[in-house]
């Protein structure tokens, strides 16, 4: 795999890439201040652990390992998909910041995900370096940015990438949080060491007050 990942469209980069993990895994990143890779051998998209699993066999890896992000804006889509409920948390990564933290080289690549339709299969035969970086069009609302690591002499499930608090630029709590909770979620949060000036926000994506008063006033 080359050191950097090629860029897979010619658009501009977005300033902010969003996760959306649980508060647990969240609480576990301030603390521990690293990101985990996981095998995307269980992966609900049984395409995609398909073409990862080929990857890795066919360069005859002992590891592979992603982590995926979105560079799209908040959605519904997105909550329901990658949350489950009020357990569910969006963390705003510095993409910039992000990348210049991680050790991007030889075992670990960086890149947006293209997607594609099965009509483009007659023409569109995809490389051996593509395929993590490759997903069906009906996926194609997620735009997804991932993190893939390999290594060809060391098996494991999971790999901690250290980064620092300041590669993020806020955390936004979910919507069906009710608010007394959300509230005391913000303040735990904000008690973790270096956390103290993090901003903390929960989405109003469900019910916003300067949307609603536009009714009220028209």
């Amino acid at each position: 795999m080359a050191a950097k990942a090629k860029v897979q469209s010619q658009k501009q980069p977005v300033a902010i890439l969003r996760r959306y993990p649980s508060l647990a895994s969240l609480l576990a990143l301030l603390q521990d201040r690293q990101i985990t890779l996981v095998s995307p051998s269980l992966w609900e998209d049984r395409n995609d652990a398909f073409y990862m699993s080929q990857y890795k066999a066919r360069k005859g890896l002992k590891t592979l390992l992603a982590l995926c992000f979105s560079e799209s804006d908040e959605t519904y889509h997105h909550w329901r998909v990658f949350t489950r409920g009020a357990d569910g948390v969006c963390i705003h990564f510095k993409r910039d910041a992000l990348l210049a933290a991680l050790p991007l080289g030889h075992n670990l690549v960086a890149g947006p995900v293209t997607y594609r339709k099965i009509s483009d299969l007659p023409r569109f035969k995809p490389r051996l370096e593509q395929l993590p970086f490759l997903k069906r069009q009906p996926y194609g609302d997620e735009c997804e940015f991932r993190l893939v690591y390999e290594d060809r002499k060391d098996e494991m499930e999971a790999k901690g990438l250290p980064v620092p608090i300041k590669c993020i630029a806020r955390v936004t709590l979910n919507p069906w949080l009710p608010r007394p909770l959300a509230a005391a979620v913000k303040r735990a949060i904000k008690a973790t060491q270096g956390c103290a000036t993090l901003k903390v926000y929960q989405t109003t994506l469900l019910e916003n007050e300067t949307w609603k008063k536009a009714a009220l006033e028209s």
